[in-house]
């Protein structure tokens, strides 16, 4: 690898592309999250409830999951009244799981910052006694 590529990869070291925006957003991570969770999928008023959403909130978030193809909705009668049962798409779980890898790199860079950060400070602190 030449400088000029080893300085490009450093600079953009801390730019995680992939931490995908329709994912990132609190209450969609969250949808997103249970239904990994349950693979079968869940009716409209259970992922309501474990999400903490309203009716509204939540159906919005379900219409921007499925126009990206990460949730499949699909709509049955159950004791006369319909229900709602929302699943991960297969494409859907694979983005997730390529966005959770991206957040584990987050999460090992901020670990070894601040482990740096810390040995830094202890090490000064040592030299100043």
């Amino acid at each position: 690898m030449s400088s000029r590529s080893a300085k490009s990869v450093r600079a953009n070291r801390f730019a995680y592309e992939g931490l995908d925006r329709v994912i990132h957003e609190r209450a969609r991570l969250g949808v997103l999250t249970s239904l990994v969770a349950h693979p079968k999928g869940l009716s409209f008023a259970d992922l309501k409830h474990l999400c903490r959403l309203t009716d509204g909130n939540l159906s919005r978030h379900l219409q921007v999951l499925q126009a990206a193809k990460l949730v499949e909705i699909s709509k049955c009668m159950e004791r006369n009244r319909t229900q709602t049962l929302c699943r991960m798409a297969a494409q859907g779980r694979k983005r997730y799981l390529d966005y959770l890898a991206v957040l584990e790199q987050v999460i090992l860079d901020a670990a070894a910052g601040s482990k740096a950060n810390s040995e830094g400070k202890e090490a000064r602190a040592v030299a100043h006694t």
